[in-house]
């Protein structure tokens, strides 16, 4: 017996509710199609179907193209079962598709071309090896990633609106996400919410917020530039205050969840054996970011 015809090969197109497998012979007939959950509930069932179609000296073979998403959790749980579990480049499925003269695209047919690489290229594809720990390292570096282009986007908003309050308000910290600067905006989000307050007050509020770091020249500094601004009060102003209000909260909540994010992230980087944490050049992940107090 050829070393094909001892298995059959079982392609799985991968979804976020259920699967398409297709099961096919080392002569590409179809066997079965079978559609199942994506839960481990359904998982046993699938493998007791395909278990059905097995012939005495034959074993099943499984192409995922998806095991770090959709696919993860069955190709966990079949190789937990001591299943063959490989994984398809969905490029290669894709040029399976594109080979043939009549272009399908349904779930079943894209199954099949899974199928097909599987028959053709199985002593080259390499193992479905779902980790636990890498892929846990994998969602915090995307969550992370999501919470730093939020962050850009914020950071505009933020721009926009002080720019109807303050036109000098970048020259009143370096930075107009630094942690003063957004204890500033936040409690003082427009030259409104300034009248009144002297010297002394602002002074005892930026040195404060700052850790003693700015002082009553930057007070001094700060009033004098919203003087040389003019008058930016507008209608609606109370609404306006509060849209500067909102942002800064949700920027100062991004900052607390990226360093809880990068936090569980060194955690989890330090079960690795990797001894380089750093490189010149480059922010690693893991790495939290330290702010000039009086920015």
């Amino acid at each position: 017996m050829h070393e094909k015809q001892k298995h059959i090969y079982v392609g799985v197109d991968l979804h976020k509710q259920h699967h398409v497998a297709v099961v096919i012979n080392c002569w590409q007939e179809k066997l079965k199609e079978i559609k199942f959950e994506n839960k481990p509930s359904a998982f046993p069932t699938f493998l007791l179907d395909i278990d059905k179609l097995i012939e005495e000296g034959m074993t099943p073979v499984f192409g995922l193209e998806d095991v770090g998403g959709y696919g993860r959790s069955l190709a966990q749980f079949l190789t937990d079962q001591g299943q063959v579990v490989k994984e398809v480049n969905p490029a290669l499925s894709y040029a399976e598709r594109k080979s043939h003269m009549t272009t399908q695209k349904s779930d079943s047919w894209d199954a099949e071309c899974v199928a097909r690489i599987l028959l053709n290229q199985l002593n080259h594809l390499p193992d479905a090896k779902p980790n636990d720990l890498f892929w846990s390292i994998q969602q915090l570096v995307t969550r992370r990633n999501a919470l730093v282009k939020a962050q850009g986007a914020l950071k505009n908003q933020l721009h926009i609106q002080l720019n109807h309050h303050y036109p000098s308000y970048k020259k009143f910290f370096s930075e107009v996400d630094g942690k003063t600067a957004l204890a500033f905006w936040e409690r003082y989000p427009s030259p409104s919410c300034l009248e009144g307050v002297s010297i002394k007050q602002l002074t005892t509020f930026l040195l404060e917020v700052s850790n003693n770091t700015c002082s009553v020249k930057k007070a001094n500094e700060i009033l004098k530039l919203m003087k040389e601004d003019g008058n930016t009060t507008k209608e609606h102003q109370k609404t306006r205050n509060f849209l500067v209000e909102s942002t800064v909260r949700h920027i100062l909540f991004g900052k607390q969840e990226i360093g809880k994010v990068e936090r569980e992230l060194k955690e989890l980087m330090s079960l690795l054996d990797f001894q380089l944490d750093s490189m010149p050049g480059i922010t690693l992940y893991f790495t939290t970011s330290q702010s000039n107090k009086c920015k």
